[in-house]
């Protein structure tokens, strides 16, 4: 019983941290204005893809995330940086775009719309600096005891499964999520959410500026 307590807490708290930041909700009319002109099928195999992307890019970070970046001298902040620039970049190119263009920015070409569903869909999109930061830390410090680190990993394991198949539903039925707007509405929410996504950019990158700044 001890086990599965552990097993359960530990998943849940996986999901709980990731989930919010992750966001595959929120994010669902931003990936609909990047892939709503391709056909439905395509836009289905797009979304399993970005969801086994978002599951192997969580996994990585949840358990060998902290030793890369050991390994390259980086920092979660440099990541955090980096990343947030890229953020910044996307939402000011959907910002940008023309009306009658803004809901096509990705090639109508399916083996290239598919070879871009890890970046920038799955990264910085779906899986960005906030969520690896996070997976990291949940995965940092691994318990010493080999029971307890292995229910361990199997909970954090079963999280980014959780998270992975949200992102993979709201993606899916992207198209549904925004159906019930209006042209007019859904075109004032695209350019809302890509001004959030702009923000949410900016922030990160603060987050690492004033990280950096604390460490000198």
């Amino acid at each position: 019983m001890d086990e599965l307590k552990l097993f359960l807490h530990t998943m849940l708290l996986a999901i709980v941290a990731l989930l919010p930041i992750v966001g595959p909700l929120t994010n669902a009319p931003i990936y609909l204005a990047l892939t709503g002109h391709l056909p439905r099928e395509e836009r289905k195999a797009l979304a399993f893809a970005i969801a086994r992307y978002s599951f192997v890019l969580l996994l990585g970070s949840l358990f060998i995330g902290a030793y890369v970046l050991d390994l390259f001298g980086l920092s979660v902040p440099i990541v955090q940086v980096a990343g947030g620039v890229v953020v910044c970049s996307m939402a000011w190119s959907l910002l940008q775009a023309p009306e009658e263009t803004a809901d096509t920015p990705l090639p109508a070409d399916t083996g290239r719309s598919l070879r871009r569903a890890f970046y920038p869909l799955t990264m910085p999109l779906t899986v960005g600096p906030g969520s690896i930061s996070v997976a990291i830390t949940l995965g940092a410090n691994p318990d010493p005891d080999v029971r307890t680190h292995v229910v361990t990993a199997l909970g954090q394991l079963a999280g980014a499964v959780a998270v992975a198949v949200s992102v993979y539903l709201c993606y899916r039925y992207a198209e549904e999520i925004v159906a019930k707007l209006g042209e007019t509405a859904r075109s004032v929410l695209m350019r809302l959410v890509a001004f959030l996504l702009l923000c949410i950019g900016v922030q990160i990158i603060w987050n690492g500026v004033q990280a950096l700044l604390h460490l000198k």
